[in-house]
């Protein structure tokens, strides 16, 4: 099982559907996500030619050809993976910048995790790191930091370490770092996959990497699992 995660930051430029095709076609995802992809609706023919095949479902803002829960600043998808007999719900997260807008935010999230007792996974760019050492040469806010770890303890997430690589995100002057794409899963998730792992991937063509969360036993660095209050 590996899910991808990517803030492509526009899909409109050269070069990236052939990047995103080349991901696809090697880490062999069963779930993209993609955020902030700067388009209106993309059609089934464009994500057909990155996905490298017709057998697939898919859901965007729009909320076109699969059933799914849309929020302002999420979009999320539940059902069965093959050899799971439990429902599994992922969601897609794009975190605001706004301070206004990041109430909104963690609202919207807290509510959507109240909908059921289930295997839980958001993923995405959440725009907000746990503590400093998740920036470098950029502004931390404390009370943000807290905010958001209040938000994963209360709901009782785990957030999965990214292993060595823990910056996602690099400004295009190369100077300040951050992690701002995670993946956050429920206890029942882990229990269903107890050997899940993360890694970043190489950056390319946005100034956010790629992440995939795997099942899989690869060595992707230190312990899989992270407390939230350590990031």
């Amino acid at each position: 099982m590996n899910i991808l995660s990517l803030n492509i930051r526009g899909v409109g430029q050269d070069g990236k559907v052939n990047w995103m095709k080349k991901l696809c076609l090697k880490e062999k995802p069963i779930i993209l996500c993609l955020q902030e992809t700067k388009s209106g609706e993309l059609s089934e023919l464009w994500i057909k030619n990155i996905w490298g095949s017709s057998d697939f479902n898919y859901i965007q803002k729009n909320a076109q050809g699969f059933s799914g829960v849309e929020g302002e600043f999420c979009l999320g998808i539940k059902g069965n993976i093959e050899g799971i007999d439990s429902e599994v719900a992922v969601v897609n997260v794009y975190g605001p910048h706004s301070t206004t807008k990041k109430i909104r935010f963690w609202e919207s999230l807290e509510k959507l995790l109240s909908f059921g007792d289930m295997p839980w996974l958001l993923c995405g760019d959440f725009n907000e790191v746990g503590n400093p050492n998740e920036r470098m040469n950029s502004e931390f806010n404390k009370s943000w930091a807290d905010r958001f770890n209040k938000f994963i303890n209360y709901n009782c997430l785990i957030d999965v370490s990214l292993g060595e690589k823990k910056f996602t995100r690099i400004c295009d002057n190369g100077v300040k770092f951050s992690k701002l794409d995670r993946f956050l899963i429920s206890e029942q998730f882990r229990n269903l996959w107890p050997n899940i792992s993360a890694v970043t991937l190489d950056k390319h063509l946005s100034d956010h990497s790629p992440v995939l969360l795997s099942n899989g036993l690869k060595d992707f660095g230190p312990s899989p699992l992270e407390s939230s209050t350590n990031g």
